[in-house]
């Protein structure tokens, strides 16, 4: 498990068993559970600390929200948003590049679909990931050199991006997790880290009925169980007997520790917790039952794609970050393309080749919909992972692998009100290094919270008690607003 993050999902504190559901077997239990809400705060503190703010006047939800594509192991630049076709085969690769809607713009011919909506759509090729690792991958999930766990011990303590958004602002309703990632393992998102664990994401591998794959990405033809929410269906005397327990210890805990009314007022903060739990909102959001067929099969049956099809739910149901992690593999991510004999991730021919018209697909029907719905405005779509790969072919000795390459990436973006249809930043001939106009992990970092109406001088305290500011060595991207 990661470390200080034991838990399974950023609200376990409502759920002291390990079964689905409130299912509360003891007065123990009963207790526990109670005390995680009264005397810890948790979610309904969270709930509280959001309303006082927007008195306050500190922040208010805006309607905006972001759905990162997480592409977990490092997709090639080369082979994907800059090509180099003029280059030795060695250094250019397998792919050839397509003329896109923006003149002068080329991308991979893998990806036609986002060719011919290349007006809504910016790439930037310049992103200096130079701090950037994977498993643990989060250095460009928040913004910080630092939060990298492989070569600094102290690298999970940096919050991501999504969890500041969810301190500073919060979700957009707040019967819906403000933060929430489909994950195929926890070194491919990022948490909370020095926040506390009450802005982790709300894990929803299991809050939809969605089709199971192994590490290969073969569709095993399982679905998973979709049961989160889940309440027992029937109640026996036991529970009945539990349930009475539970309002004779709220009401003697009242007796015992209210002195000022504050409790009376927590009342509203806890109803809402247990909404965003059992509430029909959030279960409806992730029941994609409620779509059509047609919208389904317009996304498609895979895996990521129906995934997609979830984030565009839950940021119109009032969340406000979602993180999907692409990748099959439980290890470093399927867009790992070293191509080593006898691994599992195949080289840019094999591994990468089939992963490219997906993504297509997936991402410009999320744009497409989001367009639609007279959304695109509000959402920030963005696809990336977290490096480049090697200029050159054919490391570790397979025959068209890539390596990890730190000193440059590319990544998309669309929607979020912002000016798109351009490339931003441009590499050297071969791909190997930045030429102009680096983009840092803190720039993206203060681009999403210019967006999402965080402020850019925010501050958090550390474990010491000690400010960070939220942005390290970096602005807003300029040339999209």
């Amino acid at each position: 498990m990661f470390p200080g993050h034991s838990h399974q999902h950023a609200f376990s504190s409502f759920n002291p068993t390990t079964q689905e559901g409130l299912v509360l077997r003891s007065r123990r239990n009963i207790l526990k559970a109670s005390m995680a809400g009264l005397a810890g705060l948790s979610l309904p503190g969270l709930l509280q600390h959001r309303a006082q703010a927007a008195d306050s006047g500190q922040y208010a939800p805006n309607g905006k929200s972001v759905i990162l594509l997480w592409m977990t192991g490092g997709p090639s630049h080369l082979d994907t948003w800059d090509l180099k076709p003029e280059r030795p085969y060695n250094n250019r690769g397998p792919f050839m590049p397509i003329s896109t809607k923006v003149p002068g713009v080329h991308i991979c011919e893998h990806f036609p679909l986002q060719a011919a909506m290349q007006d809504k759509i910016s790439i930037i090729r310049s992103v200096d990931c130079r701090h950037s690792n994977h498993q643990p991958n989060m250095v460009m999930q928040t913004g910080f050199a630092g939060a990298a766990p492989r070569t600094n011990r102290k690298g999970d303590r940096y919050p991501s991006i999504a969890s500041i958004c969810s301190k500073f602002r919060g979700g957009n309703d707040s019967a819906m997790p403000p933060y929430v990632a489909f994950m195929r393992h926890w070194s491919h998102v990022g948490f909370a880290g020095e926040l506390g664990k009450k802005y982790d994401p709300f894990i929803a591998n299991d809050a939809a009925k969605l089709p199971i794959y192994d590490l290969v990405g073969k569709d095993t033809g399982k679905m998973s169980s979709g049961n989160k929410f889940a309440l027992p269906g029937s109640l026996s005397q036991e529970r009945i007997r539990n349930r009475q327990d539970l309002v004779a210890g709220f009401d003697k805990m009242r007796k015992e520790l209210d002195q000022s009314g504050s409790m009376e007022s927590l009342d509203t903060y806890r109803q809402q917790a247990v909404e965003m739990l059992v509430g029909q909102k959030a279960q409806a959001a992730f029941d994609l039952e409620q779509e059509t067929p047609e919208m389904r099969e317009r996304y498609g049956s895979h895996l990521w794609c129906q995934q997609t099809l979830l984030a565009r739910r839950l940021v119109e149901a009032g969340t406000s970050f979602v993180t999907l992690d692409l990748s099959y593999h439980t290890a470093s991510g399927t867009w790992d393309n070293h191509g080593i004999p006898g691994g599992v991730y195949g080289g840019i021919t094999k591994g990468l080749k089939p992963l490219l018209p997906i993504f297509d697909r997936l991402f410009t029907t999320l744009v497409s919909d989001l367009e639609e719905r007279g959304m695109l405005d509000d959402v920030l779509v963005i696809g990336m992972g977290e490096f480049g790969r090697t200029p050159n072919m054919g490391t570790q000795g397979s025959v068209d692998g890539r390596n990890h390459w730190q000193n440059c990436m590319s990544m998309v973006l669309a929607g979020g009100g912002l000016k798109h249809g351009q490339v931003i930043g441009a590499t050297e001939q071969d791909g190997g290094h930045i030429l102009e106009r680096p983009v840092t992990p803190g720039d993206l970092a203060a681009t999403i919270y210019k967006h999402m109406g965080v402020p850019l001088d925010g501050q958090y305290l550390d474990t010491r008690g000690r400010p960070n500011f939220i942005i390290e060595n970096g602005a807003p991207i300029t040339e999209l607003f």
